[in-house]
């Protein structure tokens, strides 16, 4: 008789498929992530009889914008492009205890109070545990049912009979499909079982919301095609012994991609940060040299943040270079043009930088404030409190202009700053429009004559 159930190992780390066991995983070059599962083989059933498909005329369909349902909460709102889009599977990833169960309870308390009726369903907690989380957050009303279940055949029958506006998964890795032979939380179960939240996301027109546990690396924990299966795909970032959260938008097929929300947790849950740059900004130093305020856009909203560099003389033969919220080749980079164009000698120093907060910042905007941050502690200088800086720094030394320059410095004029470093280029049409100081620089060091 031909077998019929085969040994597949998989990848823990990234999804890769293997037939046999390997020490390292081609894919994500990661060591002893491979583990066996056993896959069964499904016989190929007849052809079914095919039914006429027919086609539509692009021109022939009327667009019309999909309705969404506010979370009261604006910094949520804002991440998901303007509020929950009904029949949408969110997922949430973030590091334990970083606050994931935490916000949706929230979200089910604020939506509590409206028509809709909501089910939240743990894998992870019991119902005493849940309640006295909820008891911290204040009062709900009777429109939110709980239920604790892993067994995915069980909560798709509770959905299909209750029928909810909205349904909480807490979390992904923890519910199981009896149709799979695999572990909960392995590559397979996680993959059967979205792909059956999503059939009930689309097919009953339902919300979903997904918890997803990630990785060592800070991805989702899973193949990468959970990614590509969900609807949106938000990250909760930030350091679980700090106050401050940061909600990031990777993946979102009704709104854009560039948007975050700051929270603060407290006691009784989260607290929207509705002003960022000045939750940034609080607790600065006053006359220490290595610091300099840059503004980076994500998404929409202008954001200040106080950039920190550390730069001291090399006690071994090759310097350290640390960076804490920045790309680490990125600063390597412009410590080699600040060489280079300004005969600075960095070769024979300790490099540390870091962005206060805890945040994370890629634009190339920034690029300006690193530079300064840099030069001002190699040479101990002190940069103006009311200065702030913008622009991206190129190999030549140059500085290229940014986007969005209005809304940047709109935003640094309402914290009170008196002195805006710009790029040269990007003051074109700018002239009387703001009641602050506006210095363009062509270089790098028309920047550091300038402090």
């Amino acid at each position: 008789m031909a077998k019929t159930k085969k040994t597949i190992y998989f990848c823990q780390n990234c999804g890769f498929e293997s037939s046999k066991w390997m020490g390292q995983c081609p894919a994500c070059k990661e060591w002893n992530t491979f583990a066996e599962e056993i896959v069964d083989k499904r016989e190929l059933k007849g052809r079914k009889e095919v039914k006429d498909v027919q086609t539509t005329i692009l021109k022939d369909i009327t667009s019309s914008s999909e309705e969404r349902i506010s979370t009261h909460m604006e910094e949520l709102d804002r991440v998901l492009g303007g509020g929950i889009v009904k029949g949408s599977l969110v997922l949430v990833g973030g590091d334990p205890g970083i606050g994931k169960s935490t916000l949706l309870l929230q979200v089910c308390k604020n939506l509590s109070g409206e028509d809709l009726n909501l089910l939240y369903i743990s894998g992870e907690e019991s119902l005493q545990q849940i309640k006295i989380r909820a008891d911290r957050m204040g009062e709900f009303s009777d429109r939110l049912a709980l239920l604790c279940e892993t067994n995915l055949d069980l909560i798709k029958s509770v959905i299909e009979r209750e029928k909810p506006d909205i349904v909480v998964i807490d979390s992904i890795q923890t519910m199981f499909n009896e149709q799979v032979s695999s572990a909960p939380g392995s590559v397979s179960q996680v993959r059967e079982s979205t792909s059956i939240l999503m059939q009930i996301a689309k097919g009953l027109g339902i919300t979903v919301f997904v918890v997803g546990h990630v990785t060592k690396e800070g991805v989702v924990a899973g193949p990468r095609v959970l990614e590509h299966m969900v609807d949106t795909v938000l990250y909760f970032e930030g350091d679980r012994h700090a106050s401050y959260r940061v909600l990031r938008g990777v993946k979102n097929r009704f709104g854009s991609t560039d948007e975050i929300g700051v929270f603060e947790m407290r006691a009784n849950g989260l607290k929207e940060v509705t002003n960022p740059s000045e939750f940034m900004l609080d607790g600065r130093p006053e006359g220490a040299s290595g610091s300099v305020v840059a503004c980076s856009m994500e998404g929409t909203r202008p954001i200040l943040i106080e950039i920190q560099a550390l730069v001291s003389r090399s006690a071994f033969g090759m310097p350290r270079r640390t960076s804490v919220g920045v790309d680490y080749n990125r600063v390597n980079l412009l410590m080699a043009v600040l060489e280079k164009r300004l005969h600075i000698p960095l070769g024979d120093y300790d490099a540390y930088v870091n962005i206060a907060g805890g945040v994370r910042m890629n634009e190339p905007a920034i690029d300006l404030g690193l530079v300064l941050a840099i030069y001002s502690s190699f040479k101990d200088i002190i940069i103006e409190e009311s200065t702030i800086c913008f622009g991206e720094v190129g190999l030549s030394g140059e500085v290229r202009s940014v986007n969005m320059i209005e809304q940047r410095i709109n935003e640094a004029q309402k914290l009170g700053f008196k002195k805006v470093i710009l790029p040269r280029v990007s003051m074109k049409n700018l002239e009387g429009k703001f009641d602050i100081e506006l210095i363009g620089v062509d270089n790098i060091k028309d920047a550091v004559d300038t402090i």
